[in-house]
């Protein structure tokens, strides 16, 4: 089976994202001709910035919330992969209005729209956080609990809206439940940063971060070349019973935030040997958080030939160069 996707017209929604921009760039090279749909109230311009003077790059500066911009976005296209989306669960608890207008308003008009213009594929940012209050581990695509937090519910309706749009409307769908995906481009700053360039930056400038609890929280954190892997197996997959589905995208292995501290505090220490008295502060757990999450990779292995290329260990060594020549 072709593993990636090659010469042709794509859309990348939330394409100056962190996911949105690395995804475009692993599009371009390639060889496809790639528009991004970005509105830039999370994604950021330098991380498109290389792309603006390709021949085979669009820039469509607007927002999945209106139409027309939709319409606009998918003219042409054959493939969409659409990951513009308000993520962050603490800023769904504290504006539920705002992102459930972006996850669930946005994803219709962006599905109806490629419905519209007859896409041949619409493949989509979906999260782990659908599998709520569900106790089991690891998680299977098949058995999801109750939502936690208005984001989890908004990723839930989406995997909803799409498997009603395959049905009534004949669109295939692809749907990639991400488990806390990190890498290059994921932004240190603002309020609803992720916590391992939140980590990574505490620790090269010599403070303490802070953990949410006790440390014993733990996660699937998975990285960004394995998810950029998954996105082009769900474009190229033939086989119809690997069509309409949704998959998890991980690697399979948990990781605590007291072994991640410990993880990034060890790699950073080879350069800085300061790190090493540094410790975490501890407060309060956050609302709406699940308190362990880990993925089953065996359909996404099985249907679409996944198999990841990072461990969190070796995704973290590239992270934590690429902070360190950025930041």
């Amino acid at each position: 089976m072709k593993r990636i996707l090659e010469n042709s017209r794509v859309l990348v929604t939330g394409g100056a994202g962190f996911i949105g921009s690395n995804l475009v760039e692993s599009l371009l090279n390639a060889g496809n001709f790639v528009v991004c749909l970005d509105n830039f109230a999370t994604g950021k311009r330098e991380n498109i910035k290389s792309f603006l003077n390709s021949k085979n790059f669009i820039l469509i500066e607007g927002d999945i919330r209106n139409y027309g911009d939709c319409e606009k976005a998918v003219q042409g296209v054959d493939y969409v992969f659409h990951q513009a989306a308000l993520g962050s669960v603490p800023r769904s608890i504290k504006d539920p209005v705002t992102s459930t207008d972006v996850n669930i308003g946005g994803f219709v008009k962006m599905l109806y729209a490629s419905k519209g213009a007859g896409v041949k594929r619409f493949i989509y940012a979906a999260s782990s956080s659908t599998y709520g209050d569900h106790p089991d581990l690891p998680k299977v695509e098949e058995k999801i609990g109750k939502p936690l937090s208005p984001y989890g519910i908004t990723k839930y309706v989406n995997e909803l809206f799409a498997s009603n749009f395959a049905s009534i409307y004949g669109i295939e769908v692809v749907g990639l439940r991400y488990f806390n995906v990190f890498g290059r481009k994921q932004d240190p700053e603002g309020a609803y940063a992720a916590v391992i360039p939140l980590f990574v930056k505490k620790l090269l400038s010599h403070e303490s971060p802070v953990i949410n609890g006790d440390g014993s929280v733990s996660r699937d954190f998975t990285y960004i070349d394995n998810v950029i892997q998954a996105n082009h197996l769900a474009a190229v997959a033939t086989d119809p019973s690997a069509i309409n589905q949704v998959y998890n995208v991980a690697h399979g292995e948990r990781t605590s935030l007291n072994e991640l501290f410990n993880l990034i505090k060890e790699i950073i220490s080879q350069f800085d040997k300061d790190v090493l008295g540094i410790e975490p502060v501890y407060g309060p757990p956050r609302k709406g958080d699940i308190p362990h999450s880990l993925a089953s990779i065996s359909k996404i292995s099985s249907l679409l030939g996944y198999k990841p290329t990072h461990t969190v260990k070796e995704g973290m060594k590239e992270a934590v160069k690429w902070y360190r020549e950025n930041l």
